[in-house]
């Protein structure tokens, strides 16, 4: 049993030091690796980094992280990463990473992804240059992420868990206002999943949405934003089978 924990949107300032960290020392305790899905800070400084960092250094458990929007905001990323980085934290963007736990390797791919809508309501590379871009851009995030989950697999992943801060499927946007769901996630990234194949998908970015979806290919997605699971973190149990892993049911346990 595979015990994956994940959470999204924390959204940590300055004034947040400590707030975390009580729940997440528990970690060693219920989940073999922390999973972090974006928007980790309020406005992407280096020194709301710095925080996420205090809190997510020496837990005891590997932990892996995408960025969000919010890390993007004061366009300093690479030193948001860096800071990151230096407590241990693995980021991902258009990779993948290896977590042994207790002999199975369990891969791990990881891109922020970006917006563009769902099948049948979505933006296309047609048009003025800026919306080629917004497409174009989706299409990369989508594309690193295949192929992460691709490299993964020839590292005899047997387990696979595709992370992005934005969302695969509109399943997981429930709640949130219809208009904005082109800008909440995109289609490109469950084609990724289940062109490249994954057992469990995370994502964040909608905090009125709802926590569980599905690609059409299988995938199980879950949205794991705090203010929708409604607490420092969930773990998602995966169960080994032959040629893979499932999702077990049942699929969550509070943290």
């Amino acid at each position: 049993m595979i015990r994956v924990a994940a959470v999204g949107d924390i959204h940590l300032g300055l004034d947040s030091e400590g707030l975390l960290r009580p729940a997440l020392e528990t970690l060693p305790d219920c989940a073999d690796l922390l999973l972090l899905a974006g928007d980790l800070t309020r406005h992407g400084t280096p020194e709301e980094a710095r925080v996420v960092a205090r809190e997510m250094a020496g837990l005891g458990v590997p932990v892996i992280a995408v960025l969000g929007n919010h890390d993007h905001h004061d366009e300093q990323p690479e030193r948001v990463t860096a800071v990151l980085r230096e407590a241990g934290v693995q980021v991902l963007e258009g990779q993948g990473t290896v977590v042994d736990v207790d002999g199975t390797r369990v891969g791990v791919a990881g891109t922020k992804g970006f917006g563009g809508g769902f099948v049948g309501r979505c933006g296309s590379e047609f048009g003025e240059p800026m919306m080629k871009e917004f497409i174009r851009y989706s299409r990369r995030c989508a594309d690193g992420l295949r192929t992460a989950l691709e490299d993964l697999a020839g590292k005899g992943c047997g387990t696979r868990v595709a992370l992005t801060h934005f969302s695969p499927v509109p399943d997981t946007l429930a709640g949130e206002p219809l208009e904005i769901y082109p800008f909440l996630g995109s289609y490109l990234l469950a084609e990724a999943m289940d062109t490249a194949g994954a057992d469990l998908a995370l994502h964040g970015h909608a905090h009125l949405g709802t926590e569980h979806g599905m690609t059409s290919g299988g995938v199980p997605v879950r949205n794991v934003a705090q203010p929708v699971i409604r607490r420092a973190f969930h773990v998602y149990h995966l169960s080994g089978r032959a040629g893979g892993s499932q999702l077990a049911t049942p699929a969550d346990v509070a943290g």
